[in-house]
């Protein structure tokens, strides 16, 4: 396996720092790819990884693996949880790696990081073989479907378009934006 210190310079220079997340971040990151048989030290064209949180452990991950949302093999859940599932698209092997949850009592510093790096890993993670069925619209690739909002008539791919009494909206349309239109 890769040797840590190399990863974390990686997961380092993508975050720009080395923070409790990071570390935590870096060792899913190992577990998850040791799990799946891949090396986190060659890019992996069959990993597709899901993250659970958007805060400095996904940062880890996406450097470590170069798993990206722009090449659609980063998959974002807003569920707040310190978790990422792998999956071998090549094999359909997956695992989800979770952060056990810790009392912490003070405000997470470098002493911190270097505990959580230290600490054994069956302190700190739950591994768990899952399943992952992944939606065509989600796999990577070119778009294999494409339709148009009739609410602002703006482009939806990759099936993320939500028929309401047989309309077609987009996500804006149909539950509302996260933005409001200026003069």
């Amino acid at each position: 396996m890769a040797d840590i210190d190399l990863l974390l310079a990686r997961a380092k220079e993508f975050h720009g720092d080395v923070c409790a997340g990071i570390v935590l971040g870096t060792r899913m990151t190992m577990i998850g790819m040791r799990e799946l048989r891949m090396d986190p030290m060659v890019r992996n064209r069959d990993l597709i990884v899901y993250v659970e949180i958007d805060r400095c452990i996904t940062d880890a991950v996406q450097a470590i693996t170069g798993c990206s949302l722009g090449r659609r093999t980063l998959k974002y859940r807003p569920y707040g949880k310190f978790a990422a599932t792998f999956i071998n698209l090549a094999t359909q092997d997956a695992v989800r790696v979770s952060a056990l949850e810790q009392e912490r009592t003070e405000t997470p510093g470098p002493e911190t990081a270097t505990a959580l790096l230290d600490a054994p890993e069956e302190d700190l993670f739950r591994v768990q073989k899952v399943r992952v069925v992944i939606p065509e619209g989600d796999l990577p690739g070119f778009p294999r479907h494409q339709t148009r909002c009739s609410g602002c008539g703006e482009t939806i791919l990759d099936d993320k378009e939500i028929v309401a009494e047989e309309t077609i909206l987009c996500g804006n349309c149909a539950r509302g934006s996260y933005y409001t239109e200026t003069d």
